[in-house]
């Protein structure tokens, strides 16, 4: 995850020649960005990517089904449309939005921002077609990248989930994706290929938010944040409970506590409150 605020670049002033602001990409000045706030789905609100922006989310997730030369966004085949590409939905609004901010996602806030991207597909064929445009000119300077050992840290960082050609990418000398990794097996790896571990709650924790969350369950989930954070880690999970409620607060609540760093949800408007109360 990076700092925008460092990274005013003169590639960022050469991307407004090519790339017109658009007045729905600019940054409201007074929305706080959220460090744990991580939008789930994104791609299933009625505008993507800008909607979680205006509740300070600096996680989005996006699903991604290779067709072709297009990647496209969407959670099933049938929900597929050829104008709904990565770049069309995140990165062109990305480049706009570091345009009106001058080179920063949320203007006056050192704010990291991530883009998980979930492949529903297996193959490397359209892992290399994302590395293939993310090293188009036209994203200069917008995306951390990894050479020869060294993490040069952009605005954005882009970090691959799902199905997912693990071996490819970790043989890359020069690549601008990062991995996601399961907390049973890849905590503790090194973080400039795998900077966050995710997992699915239920497979890890019974308690759903009924009552006190089980004394064993809550070290468990301590010794797994204190671990990654110690390794330079992030940890995210999913299908925690998402149903406005008291379960879900308290969820929630520990998942603050403890220090998790993107807290997964639909509702964007729930989280905003919760973690700005």
């Amino acid at each position: 995850m990076r700092s925008p605020s460092r990274f005013v670049l003169p590639a960022l002033a050469a991307l407004t020649l090519v790339v017109p602001v658009a007045a729905h990409a600019a940054p409201a000045a007074d929305v706080e960005p959220l460090a744990q706030a991580h939008a789930h789905n994104d791609y299933l609100h009625e505008r993507p990517l800008l909607d979680a922006l205006d509740h300070g989310f600096t996680s989005v997730e996006a699903d991604i089904y290779p067709l072709g030369d297009s990647l496209l966004i969407g959670h099933d085949p049938f929900q597929l449309n050829p104008d709904r590409t990565i770049e069309s939905l995140y990165l062109d609004p990305l480049v706009e939005r570091l345009n009106a901010g001058g080179g920063s996602i949320y203007p006056g806030h050192d704010a990291d921002f991530q883009l998980l991207v979930d492949f529903k597909t297996f193959g490397e064929d359209g892992y290399e077609r994302l590395d293939e445009i993310m090293r188009d000119p036209e994203y200069a300077g917008l995306f951390s990248h990894y050479e020869n050992g060294t993490v040069t840290e952009g605005p954005v960082t882009v970090v691959i989930s799902g199905e997912k050609p693990t071996e490819f990418i970790e043989g890359q000398s020069d690549r601008y994706a990062f991995l996601d990794g399961g907390t049973g097996g890849s905590i503790g790896a090194d973080p400039r290929l795998v900077p966050l571990v995710s997992d699915d709650w239920t497979q890890v924790f019974t308690w759903n938010g009924s009552g006190d969350m089980p004394a064993e369950e809550r070290d468990e989930l301590e010794r797994m944040v204190n671990d990654a954070h110690a390794a330079g880690q992030r940890v995210r999970f999913w299908a925690t409970p998402d149903s406005a409620g008291a379960e879900r607060d308290a969820v929630w609540s520990v998942l603050e506590e403890v220090g998790v760093d993107h807290i997964n949800t639909d509702d964007l408007a729930g989280l905003q409150e919760f973690l700005s109360a």
